[in-house]
């Protein structure tokens, strides 16, 4: 039973896999029951009643009705689940709690359908091939919830990544360490931690996962024949997380624009969200039983490919792009804790809607064997690479960025059909820009 101050941390916490919040119990009382089906495919949770999206305890009254009502849609749900229904005065306002256990009959189902938590949302499974596949992932137990006994978590801590982790999820820091890891459900029943509570807040997680690492490697050119650097992190998976970015960061290309009198607006070759994304795909729903593998950051003169170890499941196979299930909730739920993500399956479109506004093409996949997104670089080249009437062509659009194409042509002593090539070749290099109409527009150079 959750005492006043679990309540708060929980809330202080934000809605995650474990925790759904509602600031009323909804007209439609199915929906409740859905959240409750949702949790016992899962590790349990706790459904609040009284908190509102802001993450702010606001109170609710339930009368016998609206409780009978409830218990009798929870009643529903197939085969019978045991739950508890109580309410905490939490600083004079009553909230109404529904705590799940983890179902040991799964899968579970309500109006012929199952629900699934993924990250902070309930997916719903209608047709048969889904079920079938939640069958069969329920045959064994996730990978991110196998106990490991002779690993102990409090001692193995990783205080500074802990921190980092609390203060990003928002969770007071006064809070004992047991107390946090315990209410995300890092622990089984037995107070031993699970494999995804390692991977995510111990040290040295490869020391028990050796291949739970990212390797970060740069090529010279578009194939994998000279390496010009080769980094491996390990460590806490956020860890892993921030430094492939940095190492990215370090690689890319980067522009600055300056607009009015406020700071320089940073300009990467290629959105930085769209890493963030992949990345945090990668931690959270590689096959950590793949032994023979880790995750792969490969960088060329042409592209970026992150390689994620394991196949698609047949259901995310199907609806690539629309529908996505986690290997790993908890580690999954752990990223949207900390807000890095948001619903599952909506990273991909994300991805490509930053690629195609930043003008460039949207990524490409290869699901065979192994999952691979690869984002297109732009081509790029300094001005030592250029011809001697491109690098004039380049100097001149620097003093006029009005010129029109005849003026340029003017200017260099060529024709306009040699003009258009030049400048042709100068915007397939990412250097020359067009920026408005023919007759008013201006050149914006990019080096």
């Amino acid at each position: 039973m959750l005492s006043a101050e679990d309540i708060r941390n929980l809330v202080d916490g934000g809605e995650g896999y474990n925790v759904d919040f509602k600031r009323s119990v909804p007209s439609k009382v199915r929906e409740l029951t859905e959240e409750v089906c949702s949790f016992l495919n899962a590790a349990g949770g706790y459904l609040l009643i009284g908190v509102n999206d802001n993450n702010e305890i606001v109170g609710a009254e339930i009368d016998n009705c609206k409780r009978s009502a409830i218990q009798g849609s929870i009643g529903e749900i197939s085969p019978m689940c045991h739950y508890n229904m109580y309410d905490v005065d939490v600083d004079g306002k009553k909230v109404w709690v529904i705590e799940v256990p983890s179902g040991k009959n799964k899968p579970y189902f309500f109006s012929g359908c199952t629900y699934l938590r993924e990250g902070a949302n309930s997916q719903k499974l209608t047709n048969v091939e889904e079920i079938r596949e939640v069958f069969q992932r329920h045959e064994r137990i996730y990978f991110d919830a196998i106990p490991l006994p002779k690993v102990n978590l409090l001692e193995q801590l990783d205080t500074d990544n802990f921190l980092d982790f609390k203060r990003e999820a928002h969770i007071v820091s006064d809070v004992e360490d047991f107390q946090v890891l315990d209410s995300m459900r890092v622990f089984d029943d037995n107070n031993v931690a699970k494999s995804g509570g390692v991977l995510f807040f111990a040290q040295h997680p490869e020391n028990v996962f050796f291949y739970a690492v990212v390797r970060c490697v740069l090529f010279k050119g578009t194939d994998k024949v000279y390496i010009l650097d080769d980094k491996t992190f390990g460590g806490p998976l956020l860890r892993q997380y921030k430094q492939a970015i940095e190492w990215l960061k370090g690689k890319l290309q980067v522009a600055y624009e300056i607009e009015g009198i406020g700071p320089r607006k940073e300009v990467w070759e290629i959105p930085l969200g769209v890493f963030k994304e992949a990345i945090i795909n990668a931690l959270a729903h590689r096959d950590y039983d793949e032994q023979g593998a880790s995750i792969t950051i490969e960088m060329f003169d042409d592209r970026i490919e992150i390689t994620n170890p394991g196949t698609l499941l047949p259901v995310v196979a199907k609806n690539f792009g629309r529908k996505s299930l986690s290997r790993n909730p908890l580690i999954f739920g752990l990223f949207t804790r900390m807000h890095l993500v948001e619903h599952i399956g909506s990273g991909i479109p994300r991805m490509r809607k930053e690629m195609l506004d930043a003008g460039l093409p949207e990524p490409t996949y290869d699901t065979e064997g192994m999952f691979t997104v690869s984002f297109r670089r732009p081509f790029k080249k300094g001005l030592n690479e250029l011809t001697e009437i491109q690098i004039k062509v380049v100097q001149i659009v620097k003093k006029n960025p009005t010129f029109t194409m005849e003026q340029i042509g003017e200017a260099i002593g060529v024709g306009r059909t040699s003009v258009y090539k030049i400048v042709k070749s100068l915007k397939e290099y990412g250097i020359l820009e067009r920026k408005g109409r023919k007759s008013d527009g201006e050149w914006v150079v990019k080096m």
